[in-house]
């Protein structure tokens, strides 16, 4: 309760400050010469933009050749990548396929060897 009685008091202080103050400045402001505007609407604005349009970097032909030069780049290295990444997976697969085959043809030789020892007995 305290404290909002503190802000009201103070809200109505700088109210009535900011009141003098537009009302010192009010004489100031009536004498003050009319400045014209510096440019006509429309007309003055359209010729401004249009000139820093032909003169942006992103509207010269050179740009659209580099961005042009850049995506296809970076879809090269994209593409290198995945190739990369492809042939180590099929690499992988070789392996395997390989350790498995090694491992049939032990199995193999071991089990004739049992047979042949079986066979003597």
């Amino acid at each position: 309760m305290k404290f909002e009685h503190i802000a009201q008091i103070i809200l109505i202080f700088s109210f009535l400050g900011m009141a003098v103050l537009v009302f010192r400045k009010i004489p100031i402001l009536i004498e003050s010469p009319d400045i014209p505007a510096k440019r006509e609407p429309g007309a003055n604005f359209l010729k401004g933009l249009k000139e820093k349009i032909k003169n942006s970097k992103y509207f010269k032909a050179d740009f659209f050749e580099i961005l042009l030069q850049k995506i296809i780049s970076k879809t090269r290295i994209l593409s290198l990548k995945t190739e990369n990444k492809t042939a180590d997976w099929l690499k992988r697969l070789r392996e395997r396929s390989q350790e498995k085959k090694i491992k049939k043809e032990d199995n193999f030789w071991e089990e004739l060897k049992k047979s042949t020892n079986e066979d003597k007995k």
